[in-house]
């Protein structure tokens, strides 16, 4: 008697549940914080991270409130 192998189960498992799109044209909640993308060279990084912990604030406020500063400046 011949053996006949039992036939192959699928391993994909249950397709995905469609869901509503989301629609990516719709500006962030104001609280909602976005990664700020951009290379410095490693002596100002250095610089920039010494003067923000010595002055106890961290890189991302000192960015900002020398951003404020240079928008009342310029206008």
């Amino acid at each position: 008697m011949a053996k006949v192998p039992p036939p192959k189960r699928s391993t994909k498992g249950a397709p995905p549940v469609a869901t509503l799109a989301v629609n990516n044209l719709d500006k962030p909640e104001g609280g909602s914080l976005k990664p700020l993308n951009f290379k410095v060279s490693s002596e100002f990084h250095r610089e920039f991270k010494a003067y923000a912990a010595t002055h106890g604030i961290s890189m991302v406020e000192l960015l900002r409130e020398g951003f404020a500063l240079v928008k009342e400046q310029r206008g």
